[in-house]
């Protein structure tokens, strides 16, 4: 009996915290102000939470899919991890602009600072992350300080912006509307390549495989990477998944999510 009571107490110590958490997933609740019918009907986000106040590091997540397709979704390896995890869907092209677009994913993070607590987040610990498309709308978010100030927030409020594959030249979906070529390279105000700065909070760049990547999409992040680091930001780093495409890189992504986000809101 001794032994057993000893066993018990040992896989309670060596047993995570937020695995003994119950959690709740809850889906299609609106986050935003927009009053026309396709806001309306497309503005809504699902969110994980804990049934519980937990004051959990919060993750924002952009599903992918060109801009112009996709749906949101709540990546299963971030299930009942110790995280709050909200993932918004966007209004997409052509029914809208690239603009609405990154201005749809600011409204969803400025809706998580202001709701996380009430799901038992710390709006101190609040992290952007999203796969290609959704890596996009990460950096804008996070580098371009205009898009949230226009819901009231500073965007160096984000613990962390960890983005997947994304665009950091102007997105091809933008170039495509412009008459310009996916494979010619084109940097205006809504790339986040023009948003380079040293003060933006730490930035995680994951990519897949140079040579199976979409279109030099490593080189172009390296490339980001070297200019972050040039301009003086303190914490930037990039990850290669070698032998994953850009479809595939995701699922081994998230692993580096998570340790990231654990970092930097000071659970590792």
């Amino acid at each position: 009996m001794k032994k057993l009571i000893i066993l018990f107490i040992v896989s309670l110590i060596a047993t995570p915290a937020f695995a003994q958490i119950e959690y709740v997933t809850e889906y299609d609740v609106p986050y935003t102000g927009k009053t026309d019918d396709y806001s309306r009907s497309r503005l809504k986000l699902d969110i994980h939470h804990p049934l519980s106040d937990e004051r959990l590091p919060v993750i924002v997540w952009f599903h992918g899919g060109g801009l112009t397709g996709g749906e949101k979704r709540i990546p299963a390896q971030l299930l009942n991890q110790g995280y709050i995890v909200i993932a918004p869907n966007y209004r997409l092209i052509p029914q809208v602009g690239v603009n609405e677009c990154i201005d749809d994913a600011a409204e969803a993070v400025a809706w998580a600072f202001d709701n996380a607590e009430k799901y038992g987040g710390d709006p101190e610990r609040l992290f952007v992350s999203g796969h290609s498309a959704g890596g996009f709308l990460t950096s804008m978010v996070g580098l371009d300080k205009s898009r949230l100030a226009g819901y009231g927030k500073d965007a160096d409020s984000i613990a962390g912006l960890i983005p997947f594959s994304g665009q950091v030249i102007t997105h091809f979906s933008d170039r495509k509307s412009k008459g310009i070529g996916e494979l010619t390279p084109y940097v205006d105000s809504n790339a986040p390549l023009f948003h380079v700065r040293k003060d933006a909070p730490p930035y995680i760049i994951v990519t897949g495989d140079a040579e199976l990547e979409l279109y030099g999409r490593y080189e172009e992040n390296l490339y980001m990477w070297r200019m972050m680091k040039l301009n003086g930001h303190p914490d930037v780093k990039i990850y290669k998944l070698d032998g994953f495409n850009h479809g595939q890189m995701s699922r081994p992504a998230q692993k580096i999510l998570k340790d990231e986000v654990d970092r930097l809101s000071g659970r590792k």
